[in-house]
């Protein structure tokens, strides 16, 4: 039985030492060096801390080797790691460390400035310094030995409603039980070669790290500025002979927008995994004309979630304008949907989506209000603790008892006596092969319906045209907003909060 992810990476290092384990533009690492790595800093940090354990330890991020052998040197040391991105403004990541009080910040030499700009008067480790540490296999195997599999292995910072960001608290056991499901569903192996997109204060890179760490395969950190340069990221695929995706929805549609596959393919891409946001059906059948043999799997989950709760792996075609199933839920893990009573819906009515199992983490850091909100009483169950986590997100079966997504739930609007979800136009908008992206809000002081749709050019006649074919006219929007490029998260979401501050609010 594993109770710790370090089991991975140490039968990988046992049976494959010589192979690379993670790769960037700059360097690669082995198996066997990445393992001496994470535990020269599990030792180093062992003695700083005085031996604490369970404790968190932040890790200001680049895209490279360092930073993921610094999350391995942490739990080494019986700690939980915390990415950073220093790129984010002062402020926020202020912020996060107030939230966070952690007992030290793990850095690159070139990053040291920025510490100069924040308000954090902690412990600071350079990288440089703690992976040349001399390895204390006794400490590490006594703080081995008193290590459990409910322990937190991260957490992810997430926006909170207050304005303060929330800490989601991941733990071993969440994440040893996901990464074990993903391996035998999608049967991923030591041959997969995964190409990383997410970043890693993103939860979805959990996924990436951990699944090529249990396998002994291969993780190839790309270059994020590849992303928008498509026949240069698809060389790079090529040359670097990666087979496994597992992307932001984002990710994928800014390729076909660009129509990066049109003259080249990856030639050994087989595996797309994607997850994120709504994956527009337009996007998807863009890639499967030019990639028709790969397997294409919708995932879907929150933060709150260790990896995903459910699958659809894509197995007939789909139309611009449908909706693509979100599926069934992995092993172990099950849905909920109950309508505003509480109760289970019937097939083809709407209601919440919540979920329970072992992807759930454990609840936000040092906040128990906000965690009580989100991680309730399963109403279904009134005889012992039983919780599941309430989503905000609207869904329904459809007659091959399917999931679909819909919408958030504060995505549903009451508009001229109708009752709608934004999601529903969305989907039409996205489904037009003018638009590239779109996304819509309402104003509720105006009572209008607001879409930002991106494009080469304003076609708003076009658009309104268009809609017509799916939509009733109550449903068409009031307000249609042009980008070039919508503006995107630092998780490559559509940006609605900032659309919403510059367009909604007056702002703007």
């Amino acid at each position: 039985m594993r109770t710790n992810v370090l089991e991975y990476l140490e039968r990988s290092a046992d049976k494959y030492p010589n192979k690379t384990a993670f790769a960037d533009p700059q360097e690669q690492v082995t198996y066997c060096d990445l393992l001496h790595q994470a535990k020269a800093i599990g030792s180093y940090l062992a003695a700083v801390l005085n031996g604490k354990t369970n404790q968190p330890v932040a890790v200001v991020i680049n895209r490279n080797i360092s930073s993921l052998v610094s999350f391995l040197g942490t739990v080494f040391s019986g700690n939980f790691y915390v990415p950073i991105d220093g790129k984010q403004p002062p402020h926020r990541i202020d912020l996060i460390l107030n939230a966070l009080q952690p007992q030290a910040v793990i850095l690159s030499h070139k990053d040291a400035e920025l510490m100069n700009l924040l308000q954090f008067k902690g412990q600071q480790i350079l990288f440089k310094d703690a992976v040349t540490c001399p390895i204390d296999e006794d400490r590490l195997s006594g703080i081995r030995s008193n290590c459990l599999d409910s322990d937190p292995l991260c957490i992810f910072f997430t926006s909170g409603s207050t304005g303060i960001p929330k800490g989601v608290v991941i733990n071993h056991r969440s994440v040893i039980s996901m990464t074990d499901i993903f391996s035998e569903i999608f049967e991923f192996s030591a041959e997969c070669i995964l190409g990383n997109q997410a970043p890693f204060d993103f939860s979805v890179s959990l996924k990436d790290i951990y699944s090529t760490l249990k396998h002994g395969a291969t993780l190839q950190i790309i270059p994020g500025e590849l992303f928008s340069f498509p026949s240069n990221l698809v060389k790079y695929l090529t040359e670097k002979r990666v087979n496994t995706a597992i992307w932001v929805t984002s990710a994928l549609r800014v390729i076909a927008s660009l129509k990066g596959l049109d003259k080249d393919t990856p030639a050994y891409l087989n595996k797309i995994l994607f997850s994120g946001e709504v994956m527009p059906n337009k996007v998807l059948n863009y890639w499967r004309k030019y990639l028709p043999e790969a397997q294409y799997i919708n995932l879907y989950g929150q933060s709150e979630i260790a990896y995903n709760c459910t699958y659809f792996i894509v197995d007939r075609p789909f139309a611009d304008n449908e909706v693509l199933p979100i599926g069934t839920p992995f092993p172990n893990n099950s849905i909920l949907v109950l309508n505003e009573k509480g109760r289970p819906v019937e097939n083809g009515e709407l209601g919440e989506i919540y979920i329970r199992g072992s992807c759930l983490a454990t609840g936000y850091y040092k906040n128990p209000d906000e965690t009580a909100k989100a991680f309730c009483q399963n109403p279904l169950n009134p005889d012992y603790p039983d919780l599941i986590f309430r989503t905000g997100d609207l869904g329904k079966y459809n007659e091959r008892n399917e999931l679909l997504f819909i919408s958030r739930k504060d995505h549903q609007i009451k508009h001229k006596g109708h009752r709608i979800e934004l999601g529903e136009i969305e989907v039409a908008l996205n489904a037009l092969n003018f638009i590239d992206a779109a996304c819509c809000l309402y104003d509720p002081q105006r009572e209008k319906i607001v879409a930002f749709y991106q494009a080469p050019q304003k076609c708003e006649r076009e658009i309104l045209i268009g809609l017509q074919k799916y939509l009733p006219k109550y449903m068409l929007p009031n307000k249609l907003v042009h980008f070039e490029q919508l503006p995107l998260n630092k998780n490559a979401k559509i940006d609605r909060i900032k659309l919403k501050e510059q367009y909604l609010d007056g702002t703007g």
